[in-house]
């Protein structure tokens, strides 16, 4: 089974799995087919957090592909620019890319194909051609101006004739072919076996003419970004080299049946477990499946969880130990009598080992709200320094094979619109560092070689102790709630995978968001209308400041399981791109 946010990655992850491959080769496919077919939403230039289960060692493990901050990007270094919080476009917030290196190391460790075989898919997109979707012509046309203004190879790249791209017109990109290709045969030269091909081919991206080529363009080239200004950027070639891509132990959670295992707290990914702590002590069975008490238990849950997720979360020393308290009966214990019958508005983060919650400055308060904040939101400053935006999204791709592996993947980043396209190399650079603070003494502190706290969250779940789904969604700081409640749903509501997905969507909007500019919208409840008039009347009562979207507008979710003798995989309807396939 595989099931992603695309049909054409869906389609030629199940083409590997029909020709031999594993869950771990068909994924790899997929996921560079989406760099290609979906390039508003993810690129070579991004990152690839994914969660796996291996049949052969029995084992769950994350394989981190995700990349640090350059050496050069201090909080003094941003100071002295006269800024007080990274853009969000351009070369500043470039980290590491490390999609690529993520997507190899998994393949060296479990794959059975060559790299060759993998991107032969990706490949012939590039060269032949995808078809154009209503997003990508959306989002171009949303960015078209500062293309034409500011960004003169991004514009030769995406607009025909001046204009963005019509939906179903094709699209190319031989740079990007051209670049893979070299890197194919630059480690073919290198090594005669499988596993040879993969650790020459990274060593070829992060420490040859890719690395070499990033390097140049950041320290030659300057370019608008959401500043206002004009800003080079600080990557250097030396950066790629000094990084590796890891595998990395879980989190894990237990819920009644139920164990979830998600990324550690350098990401998002633990307010998942943490909201399952919270609700752990409400008896959500007794609650009508998305009544206004269910609805209000779980949004108000989900306030706390991500209230400690500002507190607490990031890839620093002082993290340490920390989801042993987060995580615990006795810290749950307490958080969940603020749970109360009326909406909160304030951002409560718990005490933690004896140490009170520190929270950015300004952030404490809850920053003004503003419109538009979304993964990744499009900001820029034209001319005349007045911001516009176009909401962007992530992608994510589910894979089951025969033999019993499982791959949860959310690959995001290098979004065509985060910055200038590189000529040279057919793709963008990503803009992760923006969800560092530019304030000393944080777990999310801009500090070299330090991995932004990503909203990337790929889920995986046991039954009975044996491993049972991978599921996620794109969406930023919702992708944990809105992959919580389908979860909820399967567990809870009795759904199978595919009403799970298609039941009303809702989440919450007040905390701050993790994207440029770091905005917050206290008691903001967003809610597709099929939730129902009474139920959203009653939130209403209850104090909940609730925006009705339209009826199939909110995530993305897709997910694939073991269910004994079957496999199951479902998709999303929401704009019309998800595909689950299986056989």
């Amino acid at each position: 089974m595989a099931a992603s946010t695309h049909w054409l990655a869906s389609s030629c992850a199940m083409s590997v799995l029909e020709r031999g491959g594993n869950a771990f080769d068909a994924a790899a496919a997929g996921g560079f087919v989406l760099q290609v077919v979906e390039p508003h939403l993810n690129g070579p230039g991004g990152e690839a957090p994914i969660l796996v289960w291996s049949e052969r060692e029995r084992r769950a493990l994350v394989v981190c592909g995700q990349g640090v901050a350059p050496a050069a990007a201090t909080i003094t270094t941003f100071r002295d620019l006269g800024l007080d919080m990274i853009p969000g476009t351009g070369l500043l917030a470039a980290t590491v890319p490390g999609a690529f290196g993520g997507w190899l190391l998994m393949l060296e460790r479990w794959g059975s194909w060559r790299l060759r075989d993998v991107l032969e898919y990706a490949l012939h997109y590039c060269v032949d051609g995808y078809p154009v979707v209503p997003a990508i012509t959306r989002t171009i046309g949303a960015v078209a101006e500062m293309f034409r203004a500011d960004w003169p190879t991004s514009a030769a790249m995406w607009l025909r004739d001046d204009e963005a791209p019509q939906p179903r017109s094709m699209m190319r990109n031989p740079a990007l072919a051209r670049t893979y290709e070299r890197v194919i045969a630059e480690a073919e030269r290198r090594a005669t076996d499988r596993e040879g091909q993969l650790r020459a081919a990274r060593d070829v991206w992060y420490r040859g003419f890719v690395a070499d080529e990033l390097g140049r363009f950041c320290s030659t080239t300057s370019w608008r970004d959401a500043s206002g200004d004009c800003h080079g950027g600080l990557l250097a070639a030396e950066d790629l080299s000094r990084w590796e891509p890891t595998f990395e132990e879980p989190a894990t959670y237990g819920y009644g049946r139920h164990t979830v295992c998600k990324t550690r707290e350098w990401g998002q990914g633990p307010v998942f477990l943490q909201q399952l702590a919270l609700l752990r002590g409400f008896d959500l069975d007794a609650l009508p499946f998305l009544s206004a008490d269910y609805v209000h238990t779980v949004v108000e849950s989900a306030k706390l969880a991500f209230a400690d997720r500002e507190a607490h979360y990031g890839d620093s020393p002082d993290t340490a130990g920390i989801l042993d308290v987060l995580l615990s009966d006795v810290y749950n214990l307490g958080r969940r009598e603020l749970v109360g019958e009326r909406a909160s508005f304030e951002l409560r983060p718990g005490e933690v080992g004896g140490r009170a919650p520190r929270l950015p400055r300004g952030v404490a308060g809850a920053r003004e709200p503003a419109e538009g904040i979304g993964e990744p939101s499009v900001q820029f400053a034209a001319q005349a320094k007045t911001f516009e935006e176009s909401k962007g999204d992530t992608c994510h791709i589910d894979v089951a094979d025969r033999f019993g592996n499982l791959v949860s993947a959310t690959p995001s980043g290098g979004w065509l619109h985060s910055s200038p396209y590189l000529p040279e190399l057919g793709f963008c650079l990503g803009t992760r560092a923006q969800m560092f603070w530019l304030e000393e003494g944080l777990p999310t502190s801009l500090r070299p070689g330090a991995r932004p706290r990503t909203t990337l969250s790929p889920s995986l779940a046991f039954r009975d102790g044996e491993p049972w789904m991978a599921f996620g969604t794109p969406g930023g700081d919702q992708q944990d709630q809105w992959s919580l409640a389908f979860f909820l749903g399967v567990v809870h509501g009795g759904l199978d995978l595919q009403d799970a997905i298609d039941a009303p969507m809702f989440h919450t909007e007040h905390f701050p968001g993790s994207f440029y500019p770091r905005t917050a919208k206290p008691g903001r409840l967003v809610v597709e209308d099929r939730l129902g008039i009474e139920a959203i009347a009653e939130l209403r009562r209850r104090g909940h400041d609730v925006a009705v979207e339209g009826p199939w507008t909110l995530g993305r979710v897709s997910a694939v399981a073991r269910d004994g003798d079957f496999l199951v995989a479902a998709a999303n309807p929401r704009g019309a791109q998800g595909y689950a396939v299986g056989r």
